[in-house]
């Protein structure tokens, strides 16, 4: 995705579990690598608190227990084109899970002065 860029663009958001694994790794983290690997412009990773998928099982922080699998939302946005073209790939990667799509009007894109300068 180019920098800088506004307009139209598409929100993937991928609602997953923070125990689901991929190759022995965290799905979580694989997600994040695809995209940087793809050249994706960003991706950000969503820890909630507490919810229920499909088995309508309680994930919470509230009860130890329940706590080692909280709901994890990995958002990406870019391109129509670009999100379809990873789709068959997510698909091979979550055994279980959700994935939503909705356009989205970006209006501001840039990089913090100090990461353009190449600062950390």
């Amino acid at each position: 995705m180019e920098r800088g860029f506004t307009g139209e663009r598409t929100l993937m958001r991928i609602f997953i579990g923070e125990s689901d694994r991929f190759e022995g790794h965290p799905l979580y983290e694989q997600l994040v690598r695809l995209f940087r690997k793809r050249g994706f412009a960003g991706t950000t990773v969503l820890r909630g608190i507490g919810g229920f998928g499909a088995h309508a099982r309680l994930h919470t922080d509230k009860i130890l227990r329940l706590s080692l699998d909280l709901p994890i939302v990995v958002e990406v946005v870019d391109t129509e084109d670009r999100i379809q073209s990873v789709l068959p790939e997510l698909d091979r990667m979550i055994e279980g899970g959700l994935i939503t799509l909705e356009r989205a009007r970006v209006i501001m894109y840039r990089p913090h002065e100090s990461e353009a300068r190449g600062e950390s």
